[in-house]
């Protein structure tokens, strides 16, 4: 495996919040952490480090960009409107739920980090922009729920979080059978 980089190059760096943080900035330091785990896990792989799997599971570092990629792109569009742009426009991200990891191996590592990369920062000007806008309560402009509700954004940025933590323990293996990095956070 050639590593590429230490990490990602999507910004990493982690602000503590003060002991008096409020319900936002505390929201939006957890989903950064672990954006930055994730990105510490992810980074500095060759193809075949980030296809590399660890069965019975076929899941790779290089799907888990893709589908973090496409998932950061669908919360963005709750309050932009604007669609994912290329690859993640394609019909099949929407309707077959394997095109992200099948198509993901199709893809060189620049090609996914980077995709990673405007996704999240997308992502993250959307929710910085609706927090400007109004308030953690503001409902999501773009999504409805079946029941015809629309989750707010305080739902939107916890189920986003969800999403990572979820994927950096699935990272945080598949990492160590590429190559045997362990460890919590990202050196500072």
């Amino acid at each position: 495996m050639t590593c590429m980089n230490d990490h990602i190059a999507l910004n990493t760096t982690i602000h503590e919040p003060s002991n008096t943080a409020g319900e936002a900035e505390l929201l939006l330091f957890a989903l950064d952490r672990s954006r930055a785990q994730f990105a510490w896990k992810c980074g500095g792989l060759d193809a075949a480090g980030l296809n590399q799997s660890l069965p019975p599971s076929t899941l790779t570092l290089g799907g888990l960009l893709k589908h973090l990629a496409l998932v950061e792109e669908w919360y963005a569009m709750d309050f932009t409107g604007e669609a994912p742009g290329p690859p993640l426009d394609a019909p099949e991200a929407r309707t077959d739920p394997q095109w992200v990891w099948r198509s993901a191996a199709d893809d060189t590592p620049e090609e996914l980090y980077a995709l990673w990369q405007r996704a999240a920062e997308r992502s993250r000007a959307a929710i910085a922009k609706a927090l400007a806008e109004g308030r953690l309560d503001e409902p999501a402009k773009n999504t409805a729920w079946p029941d015809g509700s629309a989750p707010n954004l305080r739902r939107i940025v916890v189920d986003l979080h969800d999403e990572y933590a979820r994927h950096v323990g699935h990272a945080d293996l598949l990492r160590e059978a590429v190559d045997g990095l362990t460890g919590e956070d990202p050196p500072q």
